[in-house]
């Protein structure tokens, strides 16, 4: 299933707890959305799909490779770009680390109980 039906089933689920409440919601036949989401929406015609983009709160961001992004991602994002230099490379330095966590690599492995240590003296208000 391609990402955009995952993310629009996420957000439908999170947001209006069925399919049949999103549908009444917005006025698009509920048959049109189960359909949408048991084949994919690329199947679904554009301005269905960008009604429903819209009342989730789902925007598409264009590049090489199209993505689309959640509120909460959004304001991640939004969020990021508030910051300085130094904010920034802070933030891309935990991101990196976080990936090697979430994906077991094994470096993060070998010296994440280093980083877990660091971590709860930062949260502690230690210095180093």
């Amino acid at each position: 299933m391609d990402e955009l039906t995952q993310l629009i089933k996420k957000e439908i689920k999170r947001q209006y707890r069925s399919v049949r409440q999103f549908s009444m919601a917005i006025g698009v036949p509920q048959s049109t959305i189960v359909t949408a989401l048991q084949k994919g929406i690329g199947g679904t015609s554009f301005s269905t799909i960008m009604t429903i983009c819209k009342v989730l709160g789902i925007k598409p961001v264009l590049g090489e490779q199209g993505m689309f992004l959640d509120r909460e991602s959004r304001t991640v994002l939004e969020r990021y770009m508030l910051l300085d230099d130094r904010g920034r490379q802070t933030v891309r330095a935990l991101t990196e680390v976080e990936v090697l966590r979430a994906t077991n690599d094994p470096l993060y492995l070998e010296l994440g109980h280093h980083l877990d240590s660091l971590g709860e003296r930062v949260m502690a208000g230690e210095k180093e």
